[in-house]
């Protein structure tokens, strides 16, 4: 599997660098977006990148990506990635890691779907007994699935800071009443039918968080990622037991590992051992595998 910390495709121009992914412009209606490996933890990339991650989170969100399609549209173009790549760039190295993508406006907000009481959610419930600001019955545990899925929406955050929370009526003052619900239904739909799926095949989603753009027209597509280890919890299914913090698929396994060191959680982030990279690696492909059923593209 390759490696890639950091794109460079000379020719075309570089709009956005990400925590995960290079997005650049083709041209005035279509974008290329290049999932690198690198990743990020407590909102700070970390030096050391996970190799074929990229290949992987881009495989994984377009399996999903055609799943729900029926649902709502989303950004993909039906354009081989070799046809936007500059002269002399070895198509090979980003064929599986990029998209070549509709160039929309995206929404200023995170659309996040929560099944599952954890991360700052459960915070949120032990501090007030509610998870942005939406009330839960009393008596839940870390992890506990919640009696229905619940919409949590948060403000996009720059490279380095963090997303913040926001309460449904806050993001109605952002985006207005009509898209704002519009966004959350169709968020907690599409949580709920690949939750279904996924659990089927071993996975519980705990939670997950989608990006939307619009078109000229106002037309609302699905775009970035969707249903990924980076933007998902994603738990094995046979060991969850609500109480604790199950382990996971995604790159919780990672932060777990950091807090076990003497980190302030500020750049410049740490190094990662040989074998916390290799052990990362094989659960983002075994998530792969599991929901796709393809164990050819990804082998263990």
């Amino acid at each position: 599997m390759s490696t890639l910390f950091e794109s460079a495709l000379p020719g075309l121009e570089l709009l956005h660098r990400g925590k995960v992914r290079d997005v650049y412009a083709v041209d005035a209606h279509t974008l290329l977006m290049v999932a690198t490996d690198r990743l990020s933890a407590f909102d700070v990339v970390l030096p050391d990148p996970i190799p074929g991650k990229g290949e992987i989170l881009t495989q994984t969100a377009r399996f999903w990506f055609q799943r729900t399609r029926a649902l709502v549209p989303n950004h993909l173009l039906d354009r081989p990635v070799e046809s936007v790549l500059p002269p002399g760039v070895c198509g090979e190295d980003y064929r599986l890691r990029s998209s070549v993508t509709r160039r929309l406006r995206p929404l200023p907000v995170e659309a996040v779907a929560r099944g599952y009481l954890i991360g700052s959610g459960w915070k949120d419930y032990q501090a007030s007994g509610a998870v942005c600001g939406i009330p839960l019955p009393a008596g839940l545990r870390q992890a506990d699935r919640l009696p229905d899925p619940i919409f949590t929406p948060a403000t996009k955050a720059a490279v380095g800071e963090h997303d913040e929370n926001i309460s449904f009526d806050r993001m109605v003052g952002i985006v207005g009443a009509e898209l704002a619900e519009q966004v959350r239904d169709l968020t907690l739909r599409i949580y709920d039918e690949a939750a279904r799926y996924a659990r089927e095949r071993g996975i519980i989603i705990a939670d997950t968080k989608f990006e939307f753009g619009r078109d000229d027209d106002g037309t609302l597509y699905l775009i970035d990622e969707a249903l990924t280890p980076d933007s998902s919890r994603f738990w094995p299914a046979d060991q969850w037991a609500p109480g604790s913090s199950p382990p996971s698929f995604d790159k919780q396994f990672v932060r777990d590992y950091l807090e076990t060191l003497d980190w302030d959680k500020q750049a410049p982030g740490p190094r990662l051992p040989a074998e916390i990279i290799a052990r990362t690696a094989a659960k983002y492909r075994e998530a792969y595998r599991r929901l796709t059923g393809d164990t050819e593209l990804f082998p263990a």
